[in-house]
């Protein structure tokens, strides 16, 4: 009945190289008409059922291609999702530690900056108050002193009360921290430059200017004058990013610090970048119940952006062992099959079908063998779908 009607026989190959190779092999078997009593294309007729003899037209026309089976590097993953973002010693979040209106902006987005490079000039009254107030806070230490020493010294000469010399002292000791107090507040100022009222703030550290959210006659809180003040620069640099990703409580056990990992983005269709796992999180989120991994990747080419959405998979349990392609492995009813290139018969090539075992639980390119297949054989890579159709 298959040989009559060669598109039933489908239905029980199931592969696992995909959808798209089935509809393939779907669509050149309904191209032989209903009740044909011959193949689509013939192998050896009256040959062995699990053997076939290809010409080597026939060969390229299935694009079959083969390999030699030996030893590979396998592993498991784990497949979760995480987001790219900036490695932080590598970036700074630049906000205004003076509430003031900005006079003068002198960069642009995109521009690369070195640290200490000058970022925005703002005129602030915080500056004047700053000075003033470190300078009445010297001058009220300076006569606090004064008085302490002078009531310090008529106490000696019993000329005046203890409690006086007492509240001399305290005096003395609340300008004192008023004046500490105040010049503190001046020393967070200095990380740019003031002359009179004008303030002009500098890079902390190089790098692009990935984000500014200031113009000129803007008018800016200050980071010390509480509130909650807007960030005004990003800048930093991207040639190395991390992935932050969430591994569940099922595979926490299974991840370890350098494991190899492999992320993709929508941004870059079949293309993967590998970093590896350098920190993974002692805690678990109490909202998603999934520790937070920490992956490294080098992003010199600037390909991986912050706050991308990325497929992560992070490589487990790695070993060596013989494996084959897991394209090379079909379905048969029950039984998992194998083509084997058995070399050249004349001018064509005999390929012979045999059940093997492999484990078809992992989740990489190749699976390990069971038995049926030995290192040095070869096995058809590519095509083995169609191949199965012509027996």
């Amino acid at each position: 009945m298959f040989e009559e009607r060669p598109y039933l026989r489908f239905p029980f190959v199931r592969p696992f190289v995909g959808k798209a190779a089935f509809e393939l092999l779907l669509l050149s078997s309904l191209v032989v008409p209903y009740g044909c009593h011959h193949k689509t294309e013939s192998a050896t007729p009256g040959g062995p059922a699990n053997e076939a003899v290809l010409s080597q037209e026939q060969i390229a026309k299935i694009n079959l291609k083969t390999a030699v089976v030996d030893l590979q590097d396998i592993d498991n993953r784990v497949l979760t999702t995480g987001k790219v973002t900036y490695e932080d010693q590598k970036v700074a979040h630049v906000f205004s530690p003076v509430a003031g209106k900005a006079v003068k902006v002198l960069v642009k987005l995109g521009d690369h900056v070195k640290k200490g490079d000058p970022l925005v000039v703002i005129d602030s009254p915080d500056i004047g108050v700053a000075t003033s107030d470190a300078g009445k806070a010297k001058a009220d230490l300076i006569a606090a002193a004064h008085e302490f020493q002078r009531q310090k010294e008529l106490l000696a000469t019993h000329a005046t009360s203890q409690k006086d010399y007492e509240s001399a002292a305290n005096d003395y000791r609340k300008a004192k921290a008023e004046l500490e107090r105040a010049e503190q507040k001046a020393r967070l100022f200095r990380q740019g430059d003031i002359t009179g009222q004008s303030f002009t703030l500098r890079a902390d550290i190089e790098g692009e200017v990935f984000m500014r959210a200031v113009s000129p006659g803007m008018e800016l809180a200050g980071q010390y004058s509480g509130g909650n003040p807007p960030e005004i620069f990003t800048i930093g640099q991207t040639d190395r990013v991390w992935v932050i990703a969430d591994v569940f409580e099922l595979d926490v056990r299974r991840v370890k610090l350098d494991a190899k990992v492999e992320v993709e983005v929508v941004s870059w269709p079949g293309r993967s970048f590998v970093g590896k796992v350098d920190w993974i999180s002692s805690a678990l989120d109490p909202n998603t119940h999934a520790t937070k991994v920490r992956c490294s990747f080098d992003n010199s080419d600037d390909a991986l952006k912050p706050e991308m959405f990325a497929t992560v998979k992070i490589s487990v349990d790695a070993r060596r062992a013989l494996a084959i392609p897991r394209s090379s492995v079909l379905r048969l009813g029950d039984q998992t099959v194998v083509f084997f290139d058995r070399g050249a018969q004349g001018d064509k090539r005999r390929f012979e079908r045999l059940p093997v075992t492999v484990d078809e639980g992992e989740g990489g390119e190749f699976l390990t063998v069971g038995h049926g297949v030995e290192k040095g054989d070869v096995i058809v890579t590519n095509g083995a779908i169609l191949l199965s159709g012509m027996l």
